[in-house]
């Protein structure tokens, strides 16, 4: 049996790692798979006789590829069509362990990170989600350790007054969605508006493919009806999964997977519904994508 040789047997025991440090920075399988892609032609060019950290190091090549790449999908971004939501994963449930994991890659955290600049967003997930150093970080962002601690500063005041309440239960989740997927089935109006909070927020992405709302539809009484419309596809349609490390929906319709609909819950109510749609972001939940820290 072949033994692989050193940087590769480095980049392939972190691979996990550097795909959910990418996707965390970009909100996009496909440009996270590019960037270890554009990581791994830096890699092996690199000679390890002269690096202390190999994981540090690989994070660093990583994060300086996504922030190359967030430049071109910004651009993408402002010329989407409709809301623009990040590209569901399946995961496996043991995800949920690591609550930290779980909050980081969840749909609704990763909604207040598009909220903070490329530079603030690099510094926020590598110090509070994957514990790097300073001098890691100013290594990776290119800025100074002063510069870094700002900026870090800055960043967590922004996530803490707009991330998800924390301390709510992938039980929690479950039961809010459970509850919806009956009344969603059942065309049961009074179910649904029982169990969306009154301020809910609705955003459906079909990126200009598919029809979707072409803007945030805000309150249970307008989003309810529109839940009610589900109950078309019959019992079964809907189908629980795993999705971004927490408890979603799948919507199955001739065979073929429809649209993806996870839930920001509060209270044991659902504050946000967000429906993924757009066919282009759809092939990561036909099979588990594998995140780490």
């Amino acid at each position: 049996m072949n033994r692989m040789d050193p940087a590769t047997e480095d980049f392939v025991a972190h691979r996990n790692l550097l795909f959910t440090v990418a996707y965390e920075l970009l909100g996009s399988a496909a440009d996270a798979e590019d960037v270890l892609q554009e990581t791994w032609l830096k890699w092996v060019g690199v000679d390890l006789g002269t690096v202390r950290d190999r994981r540090a190091y690989l994070i660093r090549i990583v994060t300086r590829q996504a922030l190359m790449r967030l430049r071109t999908l910004g651009r993408r971004k402002e010329s989407y069509v409709g809301p623009w939501l990040p590209e569901p994963l399946l995961t496996t449930p043991d995800v949920a362990e690591d609550v930290e994991l779980a909050e980081s890659v969840s749909m609704a955290m990763l909604l207040v990170l598009e909220t903070l600049t490329p530079a603030e967003r690099a510094v926020f997930v590598l110090r509070e989600v994957f514990a790097l150093g300073y001098d890691e970080i100013a290594e990776a962002v290119d800025k100074s350790q002063a510069a870094v601690r700002q900026i870090a500063h800055r960043a967590r005041s922004h996530v803490a007054a707009r991330r998800p309440r924390a301390g709510v239960s992938q039980a929690e989740i479950r039961d809010a969605l459970d509850a919806f997927r009956r009344a969603a089935e059942t065309g049961d109006l009074q179910g649904l508006l029982a169990v969306l909070a009154p301020d809910a927020v609705f955003l459906s992405d079909g990126g200009g493919v598919v029809e979707a709302l072409l803007e945030p539809l805000v309150g249970a009484e307008r989003i309810a009806p529109l839940a009610v419309a589900l109950s078309r596809f019959g019992a079964g349609a809907l189908q629980p999964a795993h999705v971004n490390g927490h408890p979603a929906l799948v919507l199955r319709v001739d065979g073929g997977i429809d649209a993806v609909i996870t839930v920001r819950v509060e209270g044991g109510l659902i504050r946000g519904v967000y429906a993924v749609r757009n066919p282009e972001k759809l092939s990561r939940v036909y099979e588990e994508t594998p995140v780490s820290r």
